[in-house]
């Protein structure tokens, strides 16, 4: 297992399990338990930690100018969790609905998810004092109350969020109470995985940690131990660890690859380049690689608009706040880039345009779903800390995050180096779809409606980015010169139905062709959910951990793990 959002949910509720077997969990990365990273205002900063960032670029895009992309991971306890930017957000009810097709299994439908995403979580829906609730009106319904997981609404917010939500629904975006619901479709506020100015990570579910799981830190695994084909143990830094029933592997969906390939399971034509002796040839490893991808849309604001400039360009008062921020978790670090807008929305010109039409049918029928959106939008990204050299004098601005979802393209990771310390080559191939390239022009010229309404645009001074017109090769051109990957990266050890060429694990976790072997994180997910991932990692975790409790009985008959 990895400490990550997966695979501290697995180890968590396995460990937890009325019978309490004995588990496993190592990582790759320390432990990360030095308070002041869970500063909520500063979770755009973690990931300049280097300590705790795998610091992975992609090889050059083709289709995006050559540009090496920066293809962050988390490393330590909390995985990608502890340097994630903190948007808690399940997607749509139709992706899951999607998901439990694909694989044949109504485990995945979207009742069932719903469920453990609400025994996940403690959802905290107050607002800040004098807060119109249309901006936010969750029902109790749709959430959890006694999860490990503290998520929700920040307790104060930037005094130009309501404003602009507001010129949203004049623009014709309409507001939704709850991105949560199942239905991700209007404008929302954000809902953050953070709570009273601390950030959650996936470490929390393994607080207090039970006697019978153990954690080794520092631990990167090399390879899996095999007895023929079955899956007996890993090894790390030379030492071997041995499974009494199941290894489950978290790795995520570029490291899972690797570990797969060193143990020579993968495509067998690189492990044959590389002299790795091939136990199992399964081509599908490594191959399916999906991910979100965004630009920014960034105008200077006038004075008084906001009081960004006033904390950000003021190291004192940040310095202070932090001060503050250690006695109680309030103050400017609890406020400021902490509450977010943010909105998923379908495109009529792209589902009428001939790069949709020329969609596979199923894909065509999905992206048609009542609940699938097309493409987000989200506000108040702190991009000055994204862009070299930003003027002291700019911090007054506005920024407007346009992503693209749904891109056709399939990456793929490669192995590189006999060597398992050597990162696999990570090419997600961005843009490299018609349809991608289409749905991108689309996604940036339907987001003009707000860069370009007059009620938004009355209190710009001066663009900072953006691109040269709306024609479709200005827009493309912005894309290509600006993309940005969202780290969401999945698929690549793809779950299907047994004979599907692209399935590598069954709708159960198991590795098809490898006993004892399951695979439970981002890798094995067959539908890139319309969100932002890190839930979805929870949740896949957790329907691993339902899958074994029930299979080994721990819920009423003694068994180990």
């Amino acid at each position: 297992m990895i400490g990550g959002p997966a695979g501290s949910t697995v180890a968590s509720q396995l460990a937890n399990s009325p019978k309490h077997p004995k588990v496993l969990l190592l990582e790759a990365g320390g432990l990360n338990s030095d308070h002041d990273l869970r500063v909520d205002g500063q979770r755009w900063l973690t990931f300049q930690n280097k300590n705790m960032n795998w610091g992975y670029k992609t090889a050059p895009q083709e289709h995006c100018n050559n540009r090496e992309i920066d293809y962050s991971r988390g490393l330590g306890m909390g995985g990608s969790s502890a340097i994630n930017f903190g948007v808690y957000s399940v997607g749509a009810q139709d992706d899951y609905e999607e998901w439990a097709r694909v694989v044949g299994d109504d485990a995945y439908r979207w009742k069932n998810i719903q469920s453990r995403y609400k025994a996940l979580e403690t959802f905290h829906g107050d607002l800040p004092a004098g807060i119109d609730s249309k901006y936010a009106s969750p029902r109790p319904e749709n959430h959890g109350s006694s999860g490990p997981l503290h998520v929700g609404f920040a307790s104060e917010w930037e005094q130009d969020l309501p404003p602009l939500l507001d010129v949203f629904e004049q623009a014709g975006f309409p507001l939704n109470p709850d991105h949560n619901s199942g239905n991700p479709l209007g404008m929302s506020v954000l809902i953050n995985s953070s709570y009273k100015g601390v950030r959650s990570t996936a470490a929390d579910f393994l607080k207090p940690q039970p006697e019978n799981l153990k954690i080794i830190t520092n631990a990167p695994v090399q390879r899996l131990v095999l007895d023929g084909k079955k899956a007996v143990g890993v090894e790390s830094n030379g030492q071997k660890y041995y499974a009494s029933k199941e290894i489950v592997m978290c790795a995520g969906s570029l490291e899972g690859p690797r570990i797969l390939m060193h143990s020579g399971i993968g495509p067998a034509k690189q492990l044959e380049q590389f002299n790795i002796p091939v136990t199992l040839d399964v081509p599908a490893i490594g191959q399916g690689l999906r991910d979100h991808t965004f630009v920014p849309l960034v105008n200077t604001r006038v004075e008084n608009s906001t009081y960004r400039r006033n904390f950000y360009g003021d190291e004192k008062a940040m310095a202070t706040a932090l001060d503050q921020w250690r006695k109680d978790g309030s103050g400017p670090w609890s406020k400021f880039a902490c509450e977010l807008g943010i909105g998923w929305f379908k495109l009529q010109n792209l589902t009428a345009s001939d790069e949709f039409k020329a969609l596979p049918e199923d894909e065509q029928r999905y992206l048609m779903q009542e609940t699938v959106p097309h493409y987000e939008i989200l506000t108040h990204f702190p991009i000055h800390w994204f862009i070299p050299g930003f003027a002291q004098e700019a911090l007054n601005y506005s920024c407007l995050l346009v992503f693209l979802f749904n891109a056709q393209t399939r990456g793929e990771v490669i192995l590189q180096s006999s060597d398992p310390s050597v990162p696999l080559k990570f090419d997600p191939k961005f843009l490299a779809h018609p349809f991608d390239r289409r749905a991108a022009i689309e996604s940036l010229r339907d987001a003009f409606r707000i860069a370009k309404y007059d009620a938004y645009t009355k209190d710009n001074v001066l663009e900072l980015a953006g691109p040269k017109s709306d024609s479709d090769e200005d827009l493309l051109e912005y894309w290509r010169q600006n993309i940005s990957s969202s780290w969401h990266m999945t698929g690549t050890i793809k779950m299907g139905k047994k004979g599907d060429t692209d399935a590598a694990v069954d709708s159960d976790f198991r590795f098809i062709g490898i006993e004892g072997l399951r695979v439970a994180d981002m890798s094995v997910v067959p539908v890139l959910a319309n969100c932002h991932v890190q839930a979805v990692a929870y949740v896949t975790g957790a329907t691993c951990a339902e899958k074994l409790i029930k299979e080994y009985s721990l819920d009423h008959l003694s068994a180990m793990i």
